[in-house]
């Protein structure tokens, strides 16, 4: 790793070999709290490069426990997180509505490092049980349309980097990489971003892939479809811009999506946006972003991937997946 540091430091690039090395090392718990303090900052204070994200994606992968949910073709709406907006839990909440549509959907998601509550932190709230028990993820993609994929699970290696991140309570690469490492490796995926520049990265990556993708990046700095402007969209076959306009409903302010102060108000929030005591543009927002992984898993257009979603929603679908859940959870 001093190696590794000083080459850094040097202000020099690592190969996607390089990084991908640092980080396996890493994961083996062969680095001390300050070198890993150390390597963090760095990409804090620089633009992360292709090639070494690359490379901390591959790692991440090769030692992740995988979970072979294949044959269900699922997909998976996952956000990087890191964008310091403090909305409330669009995408899990999206992926709900989405199940209710009746996509398969595996949810990958970790508890909030710089956020009150991240997908994890509400789930269990809810009563969500985490497993990386592969018959427990089958029973419920196949019973619910959903299952949680719970990252720590699965990626036993971060052991080493959760506390420090947790104390740095700021964004790290691994908020960029989180999307990318589902262990299910879905062919399907939406994932949210905080940057422009992120989103293009994404893109040229995910291009070297046979995924089904759409990248997200609000230009308000959300890494998912706000509502409150333009969207920017980076999908296999087109780059456009999404707005209001285009789900045919009003802008929403910043402040209309704002999350809670505690992971009891989230939960309180996606639960009664579930059961129809949400606000209109609560509703509209969380329907646009699931517009998208519909429209995305079905491939048909957007406008027709909201009317579904609105109808999981105002239907009722989007709350009965979450109690299926809960009840399969409360019986593990």
């Amino acid at each position: 790793m001093k190696i590794t540091l000083k080459k850094l430091i040097n202000h020099e690039n690592l190969t996607k070999e390089e990084a991908k090395n640092a980080l396996v090392k890493i994961s083996k718990g062969e680095s001390s709290q300050s070198e890993l303090a150390a390597f963090l900052t760095v990409f804090m204070m620089r633009t992360i490069q292709i090639e070494e994200l690359e490379g901390f994606r591959d790692a991440l992968i090769e030692l992740c426990i995988p979970v072979a949910l294949e044959s269900y073709n699922p997909i998976d709406l996952c956000g990087t997180g890191g964008d310091g907006k403090n909305t409330f839990n669009i995408s899990t909440t999206a992926a709900l509505i989405t199940a209710g549509a009746g996509i398969k959907v595996a949810k990958h998601g970790n508890y909030g490092v710089s956020s009150i509550s991240g997908s994890s932190n509400v789930m269990e709230y809810l009563g969500i049980h985490f497993s990386k028990d592969l018959g427990f993820l089958e029973k419920c993609i196949a019973t619910t349309n959903i299952c949680i994929l719970h990252a720590p699970l699965f990626h036993p290696a971060m052991k080493h980097v959760a506390s420090i991140r947790k104390e740095l309570g700021v964004k790290t690469f691994f908020n960029m990489l989180g999307p990318m490492v589902n262990p299910a490796l879905p062919k399907n995926q939406i994932v949210g971003v905080f940057s422009l520049e992120l989103a293009r990265m994404y893109g040229y990556l995910y291009q070297k892939t046979t995924k089904n993708y759409c990248i997200l990046y609000d230009l308000g700095g959300y890494d998912e479809i706000s509502l409150t402007g333009a969207t920017k969209v980076i999908s296999n076959s087109s780059e456009q811009l999404l707005d209001a306009a285009c789900f045919q409903v009003e802008k929403v302010s910043e402040k209309a999506i704002i999350g809670g102060k505690t992971i009891k108000d989230a939960a309180k929030i996606l639960l009664d946006i579930l059961n129809g005591k949400g606000t209109q543009a609560q509703n509209n927002v969380v329907c646009a972003n699931a517009a998208v992984a519909i429209a995305t898993a079905k491939q048909v257009e957007i406008k027709q991937g909201f009317e579904e979603a609105k109808e999981s929603l105002l239907s009722g679908n989007g709350a009965k997946v979450l109690r299926q859940l809960q009840n399969l959870s409360r019986n593990k």
